[in-house]
């Protein structure tokens, strides 16, 4: 089946630069679960949610359809990966605990994904999809990174893009809500670090292709300046948009 590709051909920037998310969350899924035998982390790209999984779950299953973000996975005995779609699971019938898909609900079928997982989990079992959008810094800081996400690569954007910004309250949810608190990625990184992050969003690796362009090096100059000193350690904050429910 081919699937809608925008990560493969950085995967390893994409495994250096993207922010972690909290282990309250990781936490918190396992407090709804009654056993933990098995997670399905679904769209797992570099294993970043498979890893934190494997804290709370005797075996963690992490499946993405591209091999080169496969090939970039954080291996940990308890946690194996295969290439496969996520509408498409080489998972037993009524297998796991827990079904995740992180940062990449938006990029499924939906009608087939959420088949595989009424299919794959047990009964009661957990479903649970986050998503992250902008980051937030100063208000100055965040007005130049608005402006690049919008009037510069605003047309290098995936239309599905458009479902992280609502938070996937768009999205059909045919499955039992559960309530849950607000979790946020909160890291201390440096400028560099900041637009290494930055470099690796899709739409701006898209921009080089199409049009033999860097737009992120004319905006540094006012990156910097809104930073400040650019080895100084600064709060970065991504707000998550969860949405959990039991089959």
């Amino acid at each position: 089946m081919k699937f809608k590709d925008h990560f493969s051909g950085h995967a390893a920037r994409y495994r250096e630069s993207r922010p972690h998310y909290p282990e309250a969350l990781f936490a918190w899924l396992a407090l709804q679960c009654e056993r933990h035998e098995l997670a399905w982390d679904a769209g797992c790209g570099n294993g970043q949610a498979s890893v934190a999984l494997a804290g709370h779950f005797r075996e963690v299953f992490g499946s993405d359809p591209s091999p080169e973000q496969i090939g970039e996975a954080i291996a940990l005995p308890n946690v194996r990966y295969e290439v496969e779609p996520s509408e498409a699971c080489g998972l037993p019938d009524r297998s796991a605990d827990l079904a995740t898909i992180a940062q990449a609900m938006h990029w499924v079928d939906l009608d087939r994904y959420y088949a595989e997982v009424r299919r794959v989990l047990k009964r009661g079992g957990v479903f649970a999809a986050w998503c992250y959008g902008l980051m937030h810094v100063t208000p100055e800081f965040d007005a130049v990174v608005a402006e690049l996400y919008e009037p510069v690569l605003g047309p290098y954007w995936a239309p599905e893009r458009r479902l992280v910004e609502t938070g996937y309250a768009t999205l059909a949810f045919p499955f039992s809500d559960i309530d849950a608190p607000r979790f946020e990625m909160r890291h201390e990184w440096t400028l560099d670090e900041v637009l290494g992050y930055i470099e690796s969003w899709s739409a701006l690796q898209r921009c080089r292709r199409e049009t033999g362009h860097d737009p992120l090096a004319p905006m540094r100059v006012r990156f910097e300046a809104a930073w400040g000193d650019p080895g100084a350690r600064r709060s970065v904050v991504w707000p998550l948009s969860l949405r959990s429910g039991r089959v």
